[in-house]
Order: structure tokens, then sequence, then C-alpha cells
């Protein structure tokens, strides 16, 4: 909120050099915004009193927008890479799974292994869960198991991630 839309009482007032000006009300806060040339711009709304600054409104928003983008910058997104097995998996094949599953890990995503039951498999689960305890452990060195394998439907997932 700028200017005119600031409709409070009585607000905290900080001055363009970032010095405090006391608690006043908002007509007085306007009119000091405007002997200056500048805007008065409510900071912290929810704040009691609200923190209003007197700044120049284009120099603020373009201050913020740049503020985002560094901290935008600054984020590391974590992608979900899936890994799929099937219960009557060779070693030959678990193996290399398990190396793809390795890189991914290092590079820094979560996996998600996910053991695919299909027709007469679906039977015999219980004796399949095995194969994700393998995986976990051949990988333990570099990760841990964020989630426990879990039977969701026709298939058994568990999610590895990262050691710290």
């Amino acid at each position: 909120m700028i200017n005119e839309q600031i409709r409070d009482k009585e607000i905290r007032l900080i001055g363009e050099n970032g010095e405090q000006l006391g608690i006043m009300s908002a007509k007085d806060a306007m009119k000091l915004a405007e002997e200056a040339g500048l805007d008065l711009v409510k900071i912290a709304p929810t704040a009691k009193p609200p923190v209003c600054k007197i700044v120049d409104y284009g120099k603020f928003k373009y201050e913020q927008i740049r503020k985002e983008k560094e901290a935008k910058k600054k984020q590391k997104v974590i992608e979900i890479k899936e890994i799929r097995l099937s219960p009557n998996i060779d070693s030959n094949d678990l193996n290399t799974k398990i190396n793809s599953a390795r890189k991914f890990i290092t590079k820094g995503d979560r996996v998600k292994v996910t053991l695919r039951f299909r027709g007469r498999e679906m039977a015999h689960m219980n004796n399949s869960k095995h194969i994700l305890d393998d995986f976990a452990e051949s990988l333990s060195d570099i990760a841990v198991i964020e989630k426990a394998p879990k039977v969701e439907g026709r298939s058994m997932t568990m999610f590895l991630t990262e050691k710290r």
C-alpha cells in the first residue's frame, strides 16, 4: 500500500535514510513524504502499529524484485528420479539400476525406487521386499532411506536421499 491507500490512524514512520521518526498519524506522515518529494510505503502491515517508510516507490519496487531474483538464484530445485524394478530382476540388471541411482543421488536428486508387480507376482509381494532392502543396502554408503518400502496398489515404493 502506498500514499493515500494507507488508512491506518497511527503508523510507525521510518525516514528516507532509515532513521526512526516515531509513531504519528498517517496524515502527518503523508505530509512529510510529500515535502520530501517521495512516497509513503507500508512495509510491515501486520505490525502494531503498521510500519511505513518514506521512499521512492519505483526504486523500492525495483529493489524488491532484484532481491527476489537473487533469492531464486540461490534456491536448488530437488528433482525426484524414478527407478522401476520387477520382482524377478537379475543381479546384473539390478547392479545397472543401482549404478544409475548412484549417479542421481550424487547429483543431489531424490530417488524413488518402485517395485512393480504384474499378474501372478501379486501373490508373492511379501517375498520380494528383499529386493528393495538389497537396493538400499548397496547404496547405504551415500544414501539414506527417506521413506521405507510401502505397498501402494500394484507396486512397492521407497524413497532414497543423499546422506547429510
